[in-house]
């Protein structure tokens, strides 16, 4: 699979499913029996879902402030 693949595949994920998703690399990986490509390959992906799941949060901060928000525009 693709990296623009993968990319595209990981920005339809919820934040739960990337977490998941995520921490099965992190197992995989901690397991000790991954080739070096497959590794590789696993980092890269790693990398974009938690990128994703950054963006996520982000977006899910930034929602909250805004209904927080007093009328002055100060977060309470």
């Amino acid at each position: 699979m693709g990296q623009e693949q993968t990319a595209q595949e990981i920005e339809k994920m919820s934040y739960e499913e990337a977490l998941t998703a995520l921490e099965e690399i992190v197992r995989q990986m901690e397991a000790g029996k991954v080739k070096l490509d497959e590794a590789i390959d696993f980092y890269e992906r790693g990398m974009l879902l938690r990128r994703h799941c950054e963006t996520k949060l982000s977006a899910a901060r930034l929602k909250i402030d805004q209904i927080t928000a007093s009328l002055n525009g100060q977060a309470v």
